[in-house]
């Protein structure tokens, strides 16, 4: 049975969920903090989207001034952990049309940065005045940082390590075998009598030498639905950019093409160089990578984008087969984000899986797999959700 301060508990969450009035039937009256995290929630989601509330509702709306928006953020801080908070500036953003007032320091002073701001800041690039611009390049600074704190030592292992074993030898130095798959290219060798394989091949791992062995293209749609992918795409390409055993080019994309390979070494600058929103040309995209390309056979493409192509498809197709024939290792990720597969072309999915190149959404925590065993062309470990 329930005690007296457990269904209390209880009511007092289903009053802060039902938002009061004498419909909720909770009975129960809001006092201290309660009515502060109340008037918070009654802000943002009692407010009709696009705009505040005009039916005199329990204080629905954010009001149409920075400083108000900041007091609001100020306070959701002081309710609510770090993952709700961003939720909850999320929804604002989408339900109330807030995203102009981003345009604000005092406004971006109080946000707590994550992903999806950096999108819309991004959205938002042209339009920042410059008494924002430094702000907003410190929340993106702040959120890259920590992305890259997150991913990068284990993107360079892996990767890292990919580019040791494709390059084993067979005679190499007792210290550089590959004891697992010499005992595996040796087992036809088993003696039963002696109950052990006589190694005839020896598989080893080169050393990575200084010279430059692979090349990597990462090609990312900037249309608009791809925000959070165009942020990790920027910070995989720096991290990438860093190894020397491998060259790495970043190209983002809509209707036009740029490549900002030259700011790989500070993603907050190729962040600023990309420019949400817009159409698709997948094929113009493609044939500049192409174009780019001198070692086929060592160069990985990683095609970013849901693949609404705004181009010529067949061209855009015949174009991914020709650099297969050629050599490269094509990579179709329909995302590169935590939120898994968005809506996509699944006609142009399935045509270029026909041709051998699976399209899935990928997580950031997976892609150092993707990146590694597409350099060592071997099967891409293709999450099961795909």
């Amino acid at each position: 049975m329930s005690t007296p301060t457990t269904a209390d508990e209880r009511l007092r969450r289903w009053r802060l969920v039902l938002g009061g009035g004498p419909a909720d039937g909770t009975g129960r009256t809001l006092t201290g903090a309660d009515a502060g995290m109340d008037a918070a929630l009654g802000a943002l989601y009692d407010a009709p989207e696009g705009g505040d509330r005009k039916d005199g509702g329990r204080g629905g709306g954010l009001g149409g001034s920075a400083p108000s928006v900041a007091r609001w953020l100020g306070d959701i801080r002081g309710y609510f952990p770090a993952s709700v908070v961003r939720v909850m500036q999320r929804d604002a953003i989408d339900r109330l049309g807030l995203a102009t007032l981003l345009l604000e320091p005092e406004t971006l002073e109080a946000v707590e940065p994550d992903v999806h701001l950096v999108g819309t800041l991004l959205s938002l690039n042209k339009a920042l005045p410059e008494t924002t611009r430094e702000t907003a390049r410190a929340v993106v600074r702040k959120v890259v940082d920590d992305l890259e704190a997150r991913l990068s030592a284990r993107t360079r292992a892996t990767v890292t390590g990919a580019l040791d074993r494709s390059a084993r030898i067979s005679r190499p130095r007792h210290r550089d075998i590959d004891w697992d798959r010499t005992l595996r290219a040796n087992l036809r060798h088993y003696l039963p009598e002696h109950r052990t394989v006589v190694p005839e091949r020896l598989v080893g791992h080169g050393r990575t030498s200084r010279a430059v062995r692979k090349e990597i293209v990462l090609c990312v749609d900037q249309s608009g639905s791809m925000a959070a992918s165009v942020v990790y795409a920027s910070v995989f390409g720096a991290v990438l950019a860093s190894l020397r055993a491998v060259v790495t080019r970043l190209v983002v994309f809509d209707t036009s093409v740029v490549d900002l390979t030259d700011a790989l070494d500070d993603p907050v600058d190729v962040l600023f160089g990309t420019r949400l929103g817009g159409g698709t040309d997948i094929n113009r995209a493609l044939a500049y990578c192409q174009s780019r390309i001198t070692r086929p056979a060592d160069t990985v493409v990683v095609l970013v984008s849901d693949l609404y192509e705004g181009g010529i498809r067949d061209e855009m197709l015949k174009r991914v087969a020709a650099m297969q024939a050629s050599g490269v290792r094509f990579v179709a990720l329909l995302a590169l984000s935590d939120e898994g597969a968005p809506a996509y072309d699944r006609e142009h999915a399935a045509a270029l899986a026909a041709l051998g190149v699976p399209a899935f959404a990928c997580t950031p925590d997976h892609f150092p797999e993707v990146m590694a065993a597409a350099l060592e062309k071997r099967p891409l470990p293709i999450p099961d959700t795909a």
